[in-house]
């Protein structure tokens, strides 16, 4: 999902203009990264938490050569995700299986009856 598709959803919800619903979503993120570099944290309840980190230097491999890298410390943003929404992801994941499930045990019967 794009932004212009978040903003599109979120217009057609509350009623606003597409125009004024994307500065006040705009806004919003600019809101979050402002508040990651100034305070590298910020907590949304119910979503999650962004944080800003620091990665410790570490010696990679280029995949293309196969030659040993050296890679700089650097910071990083990170995200870890609210139980609201972990729930939903897992809710997400049960339902792909449930699908899986029932399409294996469909197709012995669609085996037989060809």
């Amino acid at each position: 999902m794009t932004k212009k598709e978040i903003v599109k959803t979120i217009s057609e919800e509350i009623g606003l203009t597409q125009l004024k619903t994307k500065e006040i979503v705009q806004k919003t993120f600019d809101a979050i990264v402002e508040a990651l570099v100034e305070e590298r944290r910020i907590e949304l309840r119910n979503f999650g938490v962004f944080e800003v980190k620091e990665r410790a230097a570490r010696k990679a491999r280029n995949p293309r050569t196969g030659e040993r890298v050296d890679v700089p410390e650097k910071m990083v943003v990170t995200f870890k995700p609210g139980k609201e929404m972990e729930e939903k992801v897992r809710q997400l994941e049960a339902a792909r299986k449930a699908r899986q499930a029932a399409a294996h045990a469909a197709q012995p019967s669609q085996q037989a009856s060809a």
